[in-house]
């Protein structure tokens, strides 16, 4: 040990020069009198490095720096370093193992853990546990509802309808997740296919309907048909996402169109309002001669009644009469005689003077006239009526 101060490398331990004075021949320590030499000072500067940095990391690893430049002062701390790393470094490798497998789970969302990249279980709301880093969990948003614009503002609106017309349809998918390791496993591109399977079920339904339903009355009867075909499609996918509803916002012409469009509609709205208010009139007109021919039928039939009963009281009155002619033909023959001159007399306006009381006086004194104010009026009367 004491012939070897020169340091780690083996070599003398004199700067000065390496001279045979010691009695050393030059094939035993020669090199080394050589290589410690003053031509050589780069040997001792890396010994200091070393030294510096050895103290420099027992600091920042909480030992105490500033020991002794010997091998043995380098060697007991060396060993005390040690123990207080290996320490740390356990203790540091336990907490992120723990951060790593200890998760939380919203109440709106689930978790998927995966056992080396396969599925493995589905995970609830609340604090999981997952031995990273062998289980790995993803977790995924499942009650939250997520929406898909197409056809705004871009060519994807424009379709055909089956009357060979373009309409522009702006519509919004609204969805979410109702099966996690089906929506993670798979659909490589889950948004993306959502979209082109809505676009592809709203150019079909499209095709399908004319173009006057499409703006008018069939606006919401196409956004439940078309909904109800993008489920089925993604249930066919096995994708895991359910179709919450289809907003269609909007089904109008090409704007390029949209002004004679409007045109023609409100010329055929216009061709439906006068043609409800001729049906109106006819209608009308209809309803009131269906009821003055129910009326004119109603009055000949009571008249028909009227002439069929009279007639029959008619006969049965005059074979009443014969019975009683029968029985008593003078009386009454006399009886119809007088009931016949009252019905003829009776409503007359005659004076009738007993003309057979007259050799007797009868009649005298009485001053026969002729109204003639009374027959004038009654001739003007009858000329004006003429």
């Amino acid at each position: 040990m004491a012939g070897n101060n020169g340091g780690p490398w083996g070599g003398g331990g004199n700067r000065g020069g390496g001279d045979d004075r010691n009695g050393s021949n030059g094939s035993g320590n020669g090199g080394g009198g050589r290589n410690t030499g003053g031509d050589s000072p780069q040997i001792p500067e890396i010994d200091e490095l070393m030294k510096k940095g050895q103290e420099q990391l027992r600091v920042l690893m909480g030992g105490r720096g500033g020991g002794s430049n010997n091998g043995s002062g380098g060697m007991g701390s060396g060993g005390g370093f040690s123990k207080g790393t290996f320490g740390l470094v356990a203790l540091g490798a336990v907490a992120i193992w723990v951060f790593q497998s200890f998760y939380t789970v919203k109440p709106e969302e689930q978790s998927v853990e995966l056992f080396l990249g396969e599925y493995s279980s589905t995970g609830g709301p609340g604090l999981n546990f997952a031995p990273w880093p062998v289980v790995t969990a993803e977790v995924l948003p499942v009650t939250r509802e997520q929406t898909e614009d197409i056809g705004v503002g871009g060519a994807g609106g424009l379709m055909l309808t089956t009357d060979e017309n373009i309409v522009d349809v702006d519509f919004q998918v609204v969805w979410n997740i109702n099966d996690p390791a089906k929506y993670l496993f798979n659909l490589a591109a889950p948004r993306e296919t959502i979209r082109a399977v809505s676009e592809s079920a709203m150019r079909e339904v499209i095709a399908r309907s004319e173009l006057a339903p499409i703006l008018n009355r069939d606006r919401q009867a196409i956004a439940d048909t078309t909904q109800q075909l993008i489920q089925d499609t993604m249930d066919q996918y096995d994708s895991g996402v359910n179709i919450v509803r289809l907003n269609l916002d909007k089904a109008d012409p090409p704007r390029e169109v949209i002004d004679s469009f409007r045109e023609v509609q409100a010329a055929e709205q216009k061709r439906d309002t006068l043609q409800r208010q001729a049906d109106a009139y006819a209608n009308r007109q209809l309803a009131g001669a269906r009821g003055q021919a129910a009326q004119l039928l109603e009055q000949a039939e009571a008249y028909r009644a009227q002439q069929v009963n009279q007639a029959e009281g008619e006969a049965s009155r005059f074979s009443a009469i014969l019975e009683e002619y029968n029985k008593a033909p003078e009386v009454t023959r006399k009886r119809l005689w007088l009931e016949t001159v009252e019905r003829v007399y009776g409503g007359a306006n005659k004076i009738i003077l007993d003309s057979a009381s007259e050799g007797s006086g009868g009649g005298q004194g009485v001053v026969q006239y002729l109204p003639l104010n009374e027959l004038l009026r009654s001739g003007s009367n009858s000329g004006g009526s003429n």
